[in-house]
C-alpha cells in the first residue's frame, strides 16, 4: 500500500488479488448478499485509491483496510438497500472457498445455511466481532484497534457472541423457536 501511496497505482491489482476474497467474506457474513458484497468490495478498493494518502504504514494494512470496509458497510446500511438482506449461500460458499464451505469445517450445504441463519440472528456488533476474529482471522489486538476499544473488551464480545451463536444454532437444529 505504501507503493500505491507513492504513486505506483498499478500495485492495486496485487492488493486486490490478495484481499478481495477476505473482504467479500467479511461483507457476505455481514449482509448475506453475494451481489451486494461484490459491490461493497469494489467500493473498498475505490476508497483505498481515493484515501491512499491516509495510510501511514504505522499500523498493519489489514486493519486500515477493514476500517475502510466498516465505513463502506455503514454507508450502505444508511442507504438501507433491501438487497443487502438477500441470502445466497451457495454463491457465497463458492466465491469464498473455491467450491468448499465457508468455514472449512462444515461439509454439507444445509449446515452452512443453518450457520448463516444463526449468524443473521446475532446483533450486528456480535456478528462483526465473530466475522473479524473467526472468519477474517484478525488478532484481538487488531480488532481492538479497529473498534477503538480494549483487547479485553474484544475478547469478552467474541466469547459472548460465540456463545450466543452456539445457542441459536442449536435451537435452529432442534427446531426450537429462536427469539430475535
Amino acid at each position: 500500500m505504501l507503493q500505491v501511496k507513492a504513486g505506483q497505482v498499478e500495485k492495486m491489482g496485487l492488493l486486490f488479488e490478495r484481499y478481495h476474497r477476505p473482504l467479500f467474506a467479511f461483507f457476505y457474513h455481514s449482509n448475506g448478499n453475494a451481489t451486494a458484497s461484490e459491490d461493497l468490495v469494489q467500493n473498498v478498493f475505490y476508497r483505498m485509491l481515493k484515501y491512499r494518502h491516509t495510510f501511514t504504514g504505522d499500523g498493519e494494512f489489514r486493519t486500515w483496510m477493514y476500517h475502510l470496509a466498516r465505513n463502506v458497510l455503514a454507508d450502505a446500511a444508511k442507504k438501507d438497500k433491501p438487497s443487502l438482506h438477500h441470502k445466497d449461500v451457495a454463491d457465497w460458499a463458492e466465491k469464498i472457498a473455491g467450491g468448499t464451505t465457508a468455514d472449512g469445517h462444515l461439509q454439507k450445504s444445509q449446515d452452512v445455511e443453518q450457520l448463516h441463519r444463526a449468524m443473521a440472528r446475532l446483533s450486528p456488533d456480535q456478528r462483526e466481532v465473530l466475522v473479524l476474529s473467526r472468519f477474517q482471522e484478525l488478532k484481538y489486538e487488531q480488532i481492538a484497534q479497529l473498534l477503538d476499544t480494549t483487547v479485553g473488551a474484544v475478547k469478552v464480545r467474541a466469547h459472548r457472541a460465540l456463545c450466543q451463536l452456539k445457542d441459536i444454532y442449536l435451537k435452529l437444529e432442534n427446531g426450537s423457536k429462536v427469539e430475535l
